[in-house]
This record gives C-alpha cells, structure tokens and sequence, in this order.
C-alpha cells in the first residue's frame, strides 16, 4: 500500500505487484530449503529430493501458488510435508523390520570334500572338466555327451579316462592295487 496526499486529505491507493516468477523464487530459494531440509534430514541426497519435489508441485499450480502471500512459505510447507511422510515411512519400515525374527534360517555350504572336487576339476582341460561333470554329476550317458559335443564315442571315453586319472593324481586317490 502506498499512501498519497490529495488536496489534504490522505488517500490510499492499493499497488499491485506482478506475482513473482518461478524461476525467480528457484534460484532466489532452493539452496536455503535444501539447507534447512538436510539439517532436519541429515541427508543431502534426501534433502534435494523432497525439495525438487515441492519446487515440482509448485510448477505445476504456479498460476495460483504464485498470487499467494508467500508462494516460497508455500514450497516450504510442502518439502517440510514430504520429509516428514518419508521420515514415518521409514520409521514404519524400521518398526516392522525390528519385529521380524532376527535368527535367519541357515543352510550348510557345501561340504569339505565337494569343495576339494570342485577346485581338482577346474585343474582339468575344458574338454575333460566338461564330460566329467556331464557324465558324473548330470548322469549323462556317453553316447549323448558324444552328441552333445559334436565328437565321436570313443574320445569322450578317453577323455573320461584322462579326466578320470588327473583327478586321482590330485586327490590323491588310489585303490588297494597303487593304481587310480
């Protein structure tokens, strides 16, 4: 309001400011919300977010948030909402994570001896690691792991027995005879 004289009496006449811009009110404001909303947060990233957030819903009313009072008071109650509906969200979760068992259920690794034969196979060529899993532990007969690999019976069967005698070698694997 400004005040004006005429002819001695004093009138009043009401001055009407253009609502300011909203880029203006960003730049003018968004570092002073992100400052105030990490020192209630005590997380910057968090901060940013809720404050990008209410600086957006502020975007997208801006025709009437603009004509308020104090569009930034505005902005601010809105960020200040959202960090507190992330805060009981993450208090809800907490709560319900502290109720949950605390004991996990526990399965046993593999044992001592599996680990050794894992380790001896990856010693082997690729070729023979190969039939020696396919033919030992996925059962596959050797005419199909033949197939499979594109070669004839007879290789997979030596390279089974080659497979076969390197393992040995390095478990240290002998029968009542001294041989493999």
């Amino acid at each position: 309001m400004t005040a004006i004289a005429s002819h001695g009496r004093e009138a009043r006449i009401a001055v009407h400011h253009d609502p300011p811009s909203f880029d203006d009110v960003y730049a003018a404001h968004y570092a002073d919300l992100i400052v105030q909303l990490y020192a209630y947060f005590g997380d910057r990233q968090d901060a940013h977010d809720v404050v990008q957030e209410a600086f957006y819903r502020a975007l997208v009313r801006w025709s009437s948030v603009s004509r308020y009072d104090d569009p930034v008071a505005w902005i601010r109650r809105v960020a200040w909402n959202l960090a507190v509906s992330r805060w009981r969200r993450a208090r809800t979760a907490l709560s319900f994570l502290g109720r949950q068992p605390r004991i996990e259920p526990r399965s046993e690794g593999p044992d001592p001896e599996r680990v050794t034969l894992v380790a001896a196979l990856g010693t082997l060529p690729d070729t023979q690691r190969r039939v020696m899993v396919l033919h030992y532990m996925a059962d596959m007969p050797v005419a199909e792991i033949a197939q499979r690999e594109g070669v004839a019976v007879g290789t997979v069967k030596s390279w089974l027995h080659r497979g076969r005698a390197a393992l040995a070698a390095r478990l240290d694997m002998t029968d009542s005879f001294g041989g493999a």
